[in-house]
C-alpha cells in the first residue's frame, strides 16, 4: 500500500494563530503512516506572515522528517533583508527513493488581481510497481483567468512527460543521465477551485497524444457524491466550507485507488489534509 498525503498548511499556522510545523507533522502522522507528503505554503525568511518567525521551513520540515527526501519547490523567490532571499512554496517529502525531479514554472498571466507565481514540483519516485511520478501544486486563488492558464500549464507537463516515455532521448553522462521515468502519476494540491468549477474538470479532460487522463481520486470512488470540504471549517473569512484541495490519479492507476479520505477534525491549519491509499 501506498499512503500520500497532501495539505496547504498556511506555514504552519494553525486556528489557534499559532505557527508549528512539529504539530504539522504529528498530525499528518496521526493521520497514516505515510509514504508521501505533499505540502503547499512552506515559507522561507517571511516574518511579515502572521505569526510565522521568518524560519527556514523547507529546511526545518526536512530536519523534522529525517527519514524522509526533502524537495522544495520554491515558487516565489524576492528579495529579503541582509542579502537573505525570502521564499515560498511546495515541498514533497517521500520515504522511498526519488529519482529525478522537475519543477514546472506555471503560466503567469497578467491580471489585476493579487497574484503571485506559481508552479509544479514533481518528484519521480520508486514505488513497488515501477517509477511514479508525484506532482504538487497551489493555483492562485483571485483569478479565474490565472487559474486557466495554470492548468493548462499543468496538463502542458503531464503531456510532455508522456511523450518523453513514449520517445525516449538517448542516454548520457554528467547531465546528459537518463532515469527511468513513467505516463503513471499523482496530482496533488491545493487547486483554489470548488469541485464543479469548469476550470477544475478541464484538468480530467483527454490527450491528444494517448497521456493517461488525470482523474479525480475521490469521483474514481465516491462517484457523484459531495466532495468533502477542507477549507474554511474552522474559519469562514473566506467563505462558507467548501472543498478546494484534490487528489488526482492516472486512469491508468484507478483501480490501484483504495481510498480516500478527507481529514475534518484537525485545526493546525486553514485547509485540511487529504489521504490517498494506493493498492501497490
Amino acid at each position: 500500500m501506498l499512503r500520500l498525503i497532501t495539505w496547504n498548511i498556511q506555514w504552519g499556522l494553525g486556528i489557534d494563530e499559532r505557527v508549528d510545523l512539529q504539530r504539522i507533522v504529528d498530525e499528518a502522522r496521526s493521520i497514516a503512516d505515510f509514504d508521501v507528503l505533499c505540502l503547499q505554503e512552506v515559507s522561507d525568511n517571511f516574518d511579515n506572515l502572521k505569526s510565522n518567525d521568518g524560519a527556514d521551513q523547507f529546511a526545518v520540515l526536512a530536519n523534522l522528517l529525517p527519514g524522509y527526501a526533502a524537495v522544495e519547490g520554491v515558487a516565489l523567490d524576492i528579495p529579503g533583508q541582509a542579502g537573505r532571499r525570502r521564499r515560498f512554496g511546495n515541498m514533497i517529502l517521500s520515504r522511498l527513493p526519488v529519482a529525478q525531479v522537475l519543477r514546472y514554472t506555471l503560466p503567469w498571466e497578467a491580471a489585476a488581481t493579487r497574484n503571485m507565481p506559481r508552479l509544479v514540483l514533481e518528484a519521480n519516485i520508486a514505488a513497488a510497481t515501477g517509477p511514479l511520478r508525484i506532482m504538487t501544486t497551489h493555483l492562485e486563488y483571485s483569478s479565474d483567468k490565472l487559474r486557466r492558464a495554470q492548468v493548462e500549464g499543468i496538463r502542458e507537463a503531464h503531456r510532455t512527460a508522456h511523450d518523453r516515455v513514449t520517445v525516449p532521448r538517448v542516454d548520457g553522462e554528467g547531465t546528459y543521465v537518463r532515469f527511468p521515468t513513467t505516463s503513471s502519476a499523482i496530482l496533488t494540491g491545493d487547486f483554489n477551485m470548488r469541485p464543479d468549477d469548469p476550470i477544475k474538470q478541464r484538468i480530467s479532460d483527454t490527450f491528444d497524444n494517448g497521456a493517461p487522463a488525470l482523474l479525480d481520486s475521490w469521483r474514481v470512488l465516491e462517484g457523484d457524491a459531495p466532495h468533502p470540504s477542507s477549507f474554511c471549517i474552522y474559519d469562514q473569512t473566506n467563505g462558507p466550507p467548501h472543498c478546494c484541495d484534490f487528489i488526482f490519479v492516472t486512469e491508468d492507476l484507478k483501480s490501484r485507488v483504495r481510498a480516500v479520505t478527507y481529514n475534518q477534525e484537525t485545526q493546525a491549519s486553514d485547509h485540511q489534509p487529504v489521504l490517498l491509499e494506493l493498492d501497490f
